[in-house]
């Protein structure tokens, strides 16, 4: 989850330990099955965590891109269901249609706005591909693809924009793909008497690759830097609670010396007792390329099992 599709957040700024701790306002559920009520005092809850004057915040990329107000094209790992995916963000001006080029000139996306969506014109668009396996997870099955496979597919380097308006006007801007793919994060846990989230680093991407396996694409020139020893630049972890619509979240420095969280207090209070969940922790790299590692079967307020 680096670069995730647009949804709205309370922000809360004075954390001595965070960017910011934020309560997704999505009305999205978490992939569980859905069997307790939202109350309204866990509603009432994230709005006193929040605090007085927290802000509200948009999902966005990370930088300028010439015309375009902001862009981003990266790479996103699943480590521990083995899954990888091209994501990218444009964010223009009343545009009619949009493009993306990759550094060998191929067309890789093309989007128009037709009918009232032309009237209305396109801002943000937000997209990722499909997401194959970057393992074999059976013998007979094909449709997976591995890491070397997958860089082949998207090439390293200079990704341009561009977008048409009224009059012809033109939009064009560039962003960087890079391979530096951080490791995954190892050795999540979650205790329910404190509410601390920790993990550690890790040396490889778990099902997508070996440590031994990157080491060989580093050998071979197909990786310039072993994901062991790509910077993190953030952390960030996500805890969603088998409540619909409701999820903590939060981003931390990438070099804090104790790689732990803790849930505020009130948060998991007001949630209803044996409620399961589920956590993930994404290392955060320079260009946004991300590797996520997640841990289910929790069981928050235990007090007969979930």
């Amino acid at each position: 989850m680096s670069v995730l599709p647009e949804f709205s957040t309370a922000k809360l700024t004075d954390s001595p330990n965070a960017d910011n701790i934020d309560f997704p306002l999505t009305e999205e559920e978490p992939k569980m099955e859905q069997n307790h009520f939202v109350s309204n005092a866990l509603w009432a809850v994230a709005a006193a965590v929040a605090g007085i004057g927290a802000g509200i915040t948009i999902a966005s990329a990370t930088e300028p891109c010439g015309d375009f107000g902001e862009c981003k094209a990266l790479i996103e790992i699943n480590s521990s269901d083995g899954d990888i995916g091209f994501h990218f963000l444009m964010d223009g001006d009343d545009l009619n249609s949009a493009r993306i080029h990759d550094p060998n000139g191929n067309k890789v996306f093309e989007d128009f706005a037709k009918g009232p969506l032309r009237d209305q014109k396109l801002t943000e668009t937000f997209a990722e591909s499909a997401e194959p396996p970057c393992f074999d997870p059976f013998p007979e099955d094909e449709d997976f693809v591995t890491l070397e496979e997958f860089l082949d597919r998207w090439a390293e380097g200079t990704y341009t924009f561009s977008g048409s308006s009224d009059g012809g006007e033109k939009s064009e801007g560039e962003t960087e793909l890079t391979y530096e793919i951080p490791a995954a994060p190892v050795d999540l846990d979650y205790d329910d008497s404190t509410g601390v989230i920790s993990w550690d680093e890790g040396d490889d991407l778990g099902e997508c690759a070996t440590k031994a396996e990157l080491t060989a694409l580093v050998t071979d020139g197909v990786l310039l830097v072993h994901p062991e020893d790509v910077d993190v630049v953030s952390w960030e972890i996500v805890f969603s609670p088998d409540v619909a619509g409701v999820s903590f979240s939060v981003r931390v420095p990438g070099d804090i010396a104790t790689k732990a969280v803790t849930i505020p207090a009130d948060f998991l209070a007001a949630l209803p007792a044996n409620t399961p969940a589920k956590m993930e922790v994404g290392a955060i790299g320079v260009e946004d390329n991300a590797t996520y590692t997640e841990e289910g079967d929790l069981c928050v307020n235990e007090a007969a099992g979930c």
